[in-house]
């Protein structure tokens, strides 16, 4: 067993990195508090948060400490893409694209671009001439795509 807490702490964050590349957030949080209490590094508080919001439902504290790792390193683009997730986890995926947004004007990240793009934006309104929230529209818009046709 490694004795210098900085080298097991990073072996336990890379691994947690990993765990969550694999869709494993249970274990990522357990290897990230156990990194955290050997080496308290901001940087690292985004994937805590995360994780905190996946596995525990502590969305508010999780985008809070994604926040602090922000304030700490605004240039991360796992950061805003960890701040996204949250968003989407709460259901507010415009708050999610916002983020993603900031995050390629601030990093120009490929990564943050394919996520953007994978969230896709909103199909144009079904009449044009209506506004987006013209009930009508709203209307129609579901009876067409339950039909397929859109």
């Amino acid at each position: 067993m490694d004795l210098d807490p900085v080298a097991e702490s990073k072996r336990l964050f890379a691994r947690a990195v990993n765990d969550l590349a694999e869709g494993k957030s249970q274990s990522a949080l357990a290897d990230l508090e156990r990194a955290l209490k050997l080496n308290d590094n901001q940087s690292w508080y985004s994937y805590l948060g995360f994780c905190i919001a996946k596995e525990r439902g502590q969305v508010r504290k999780g985008g809070e400490l994604c926040n602090q790792a922000l304030a700490h390193e605004p240039e991360e683009p796992a950061h805003y893409q960890n701040l996204a997730r949250i968003h989407l986890i709460c259901g507010h995926k415009a708050e999610a694209i916002e983020v993603l947004r900031k995050g390629v004007t601030v990093t120009s990240c490929p990564e943050l671009v394919a996520q953007l793009n994978a969230l896709g934006s909103r199909k144009p309104p079904v009449l044009s001439f209506l506004s987006r929230d013209h009930w009508i529209n709203h209307y129609l818009g579901i009876i067409l795509s339950r039909l397929g046709l859109r």
